[in-house]
């Protein structure tokens, strides 16, 4: 299962961002535990890197996102997605481009604590709870 993963689930999980680290915790451990292949955009890693690096300092970071590419595959940006992200009606560019990502991987879910910014998508847009409550046998 595809599993594409908007940055602010990202972000809650390094950032350990009460009271959204442990749902992103449980999405990573799936990953980790190759029950869901992970994915997130490529400028995600971006935006992750500065606001961890203004948080952390910039090494702290870098080993932060090198931990981070064992468990997600990078999910290219290029003019395509970007020309494809500018012509949805999304208010968001940057939800358009996330959206555009996970469709072009045929992603099953796209994980978000903001399922209403996206716009109608093939791809099922869900809160990082409900996804796990999906997704996590009470045998764990």
């Amino acid at each position: 299962m595809k599993v594409f993963l908007d940055t602010n689930v990202v972000l809650d999980f390094l950032s350990d961002r009460a009271p959204f680290a442990d749902a992103a915790a449980g999405i990573f451990t799936l990953a980790e535990r190759g029950r869901i292949q992970a994915f997130v955009a490529a400028h995600t890693i971006t935006t992750i890197f500065y606001l961890l690096a203004r948080e952390t300092g910039a090494e702290t970071a870098r080993f932060a996102l090198l931990d981070l590419f064992e468990l997600v595959g990078i999910v290219t940006v290029d003019r395509q997605r970007l020309l494809q992200a500018l012509a949805m009606d999304c208010e968001d560019f940057e939800d358009a481009l996330q959206a555009v990502c996970a469709m072009g991987i045929e992603a099953d879910y796209l994980v978000t604590r903001n399922p209403r910014d996206f716009p109608p998508l093939p791809t099922r847009v869900i809160l990082p709870e409900p996804f796990l409550a999906l997704h996590v046998r009470a045998d764990g």
